[in-house]
């Protein structure tokens, strides 16, 4: 179809991709001058009823939404039995693309990512539509960082028919909910587990569920345990693997409410307070319920049991009421009333036999305590004579060549490690001169250099400086002299980086090169994981007035003057579907009718653009 013109204006000249349904072809509108992406049924489905109420319903989901993260759709029809899309070209890569490349992405970056996916569903939710298909193949990551959501063909909008046949599952099994694996409906819930598994997927560079089989894989979905992302990475914070946990809960009621919900909690996660947050355990309610009122009920048991008469115990009788006081009956007066008894007077110690009794006791107690004095004494005196020793062995006084000792090697080591050898070694490790610094091949965190160096003899007690890698940086190359958009896509692979970039007018490099960089110079080092800016200053693009005369001419004559002028020339023919056989025998053939843009405008030739000259 490269050389087709859809509708009399869309000029399909490169196939791009394909789904389960559809072809996905680069295209140019001829009328606003601008590359978009034209989605076609393919051939064989457009006879399917159900197959193009579904295009016709992805269409109709995606026209609904407006997001900046959702592709836009320009416009819909149906040309010599083709049923078609235009949407936004989006130039970039897929997440899924970006994953198998890079493996598990930044947890930064990831969250970043996950921030506008999520935000992008839940403008789908608030529409009423449930996207049913959300994994990395369908979302665009472009060269700065933002992501568009793609292809809404099994999307299901609110109170429209469902369009599964019965036994077949819809979406792609990595990425399904377990209720869906079931056969039950789709729901927010249901899209929120598969945001779930993609933030998983980032995390780790793989999804957590793979078999042979897809049937296998949606059986794992559906019994297996979700798999904790810290025990693949343990740097993720505890706050990020929490959302993993919620969002992929088996339980449908488990999970995050609302998109908007899982949102705020991806906005917060990466806060210092929450990092440490604690594992998130989502305990069955009925079951926690129950657990509590069995403990309930085995507490107050236990408080029965305490009240129980030991005689009564063996018999297996309880005696529910405390032992009360043994209380003396009332003696009966001649008068018929009753009175308490009079008291019995206990006989009372002599004060003699007491101070007997305290002397005994005090003269017992000194015998005691004498003994451990001395004891205290000697070990008192000990302590002393060996503090003295020891300070006069290190002093040296004792020993004078014992003052020294050799430096050990701390490269490769942690500034942790690093602290620990030196202590062992009577070394002091100076951490408020640590300087950091970017290498080539030594992993962030491990000391590259010591001073004074390993091996040399210093004496005890001496500060230790030592230099860390901040991470392996890249060596900017020079990129003079190069093509600007060369040079733009090759910098698009590192996400932190900004390029800038600024048009100078020069004769004497070539239009589009690179005059000069500015910021990151030739050889320098700069960090993939941070952000770092680059400014790109290229030769500027000439401008040529597309001579007025060119209409009427052969397009070969055309073409020719406007690639003398630098011009890239595109030709295409007109469509003569709709013309009678009258007025297309008067047609002037192979001449110039028209050209975009229009002849007498002023035109600037970059890499990307062209003039395109119509003809019958």
């Amino acid at each position: 179809m490269s050389n087709n013109l859809i509708a009399n204006r869309y000029e399909v000249f490169q196939h791009i991709g394909q789904g389960g349904m559809a072809d996905v072809f680069l295209a140019v509108d001829t009328i606003l001058n601008r590359q978009v992406a034209v989605k076609i049924l393919r051939s064989e489905l457009c006879t399917d009823a159900v197959s193009v109420l579904r295009f016709e319903r992805e269409a109709q989901a995606a026209t609904a939404l407006s997001h900046p993260n959702i592709v836009e759709i320009y416009d819909v029809g149906d040309y010599k039995g083709h049923h078609y899309i235009v949407m936004e070209y989006v130039s970039g890569k897929s997440l899924k693309q970006v994953i198998q490349q890079r493996g598990a992405l930044l947890t930064e970056e990831a969250i970043d990512i996950m921030k506008q996916l999520t935000g992008a569903t839940a403008e789908a939710h608030r529409r009423g539509i449930i996207h049913r298909d959300i994994k990395p193949q369908n979302v665009i990551v472009k060269s700065d960082g933002s992501i568009k959501m793609l292809d809404f063909g099994i999307a299901l909008a609110k109170g429209s028919m469902q369009l599964t046949q019965a036994n077949n599952v819809m979406g792609s099994v990595h990425y399904l909910a377990p209720e869906l694996a079931k056969g039950e409906s789709a729901s927010p819930q249901s899209d929120i587990y598969a945001l779930g598994i993609v933030l998983y997927e980032m995390l780790t560079g793989d999804v957590p569920f793979k078999a042979e089989q897809a049937v296998q894989v949606a059986l794992m979905q559906m019994h297996n345990e979700m798999p904790d992302v810290r025990s693949i990475n343990p740097d993720i914070p505890q706050s990020v693997a929490n959302i993993v946990i919620r969002a992929t809960a088996k339980n449908p009621d488990q999970r995050y409410s609302s998109c908007n919900e899982m949102l705020e909690a991806l906005r917060v996660c990466l806060r210092p307070e929450k990092r440490n947050e604690k594992k998130l355990n989502l305990t069955d309610s009925a079951a926690f319920v129950r657990a509590a009122s069995t403990e309930s009920i085995r507490q107050k048991e236990q408080t029965r049991m305490q009240n129980v008469d030991p005689d009564l115990a063996r018999t297996g009788i309880r005696n529910t009421v405390a032992p009360k006081k043994h209380v003396a009956p009332l003696e009966r007066t001649g008068s018929g009333r009753f009175v308490k008894p009079a008291r019995i007077a206990q006989k009372e110690t002599p004060v003699k036999e007491e101070r007997k009794s305290s002397v005994r006791s005090a003269v017992q107690r000194k015998q005691k305590v004498q003994p451990l004095f001395v004891i205290l004494v000697i070990l008192l005196g000990l302590l002393v004579i060996s503090g003295v020793y020891f300070a006069l062995n290190a002093s040296g006084i004792l020993n004078p060549t014992a003052n020294t000792i050799v430096v050990p090697d701390l490269v490769g080591h942690t500034l942790t490690e690093a602290r620990a050898i030196c202590t062992d070694n009577s070394l002091v490790l100076d951490t408020s001169t640590v300087e950091y610094m970017l290498t080539e091949n030594i992993e962030k965190g491990q000391i590259i250099s010591v001073t004074p160096s390993a091996g040399e003899e210093v004496e005890k007690g001496t500060r230790i400086s030592v230099a860390v890698s901040s991470g392996i940086g890249v060596t900017v190359e020079d990129y003079r002299n190069r093509n600007i958009n060369d040079v733009i896509r090759e910098l698009s692979q590192y996400t932190y980086l900004k390029v800038t970039t600024r048009e100078e007018s020069s004769f004497a490099i070539k239009a589009g090169d690179v005059i000069r960089q500015e910021l990151l110079e030739p050889g320098m080092m700069f960090n993939p994981n941070t952000v770092s800016e680059i400014v790109l200053v290229y030769s500027g693009y000439p401008e040529v007035t597309i001579p007025e005369d060119i209409d009427g001419m052969s397009v070969e004559e055309a073409s020719a003057i406007l690639e003398s002028m630098g011009v890239e020339v595109f030709s295409s023919t007109l469509d003569t579907t709709g013309l009678s056989e009258e007025e297309i025998a008067n047609l002037h053939t192979g001449v110039v009718i028209r050209s975009d843009p229009v002849a007498g405008s002023v035109y600037t030739q970059k890499e990307d653009n062209y003039v395109v000259l119509y003809y019958y």
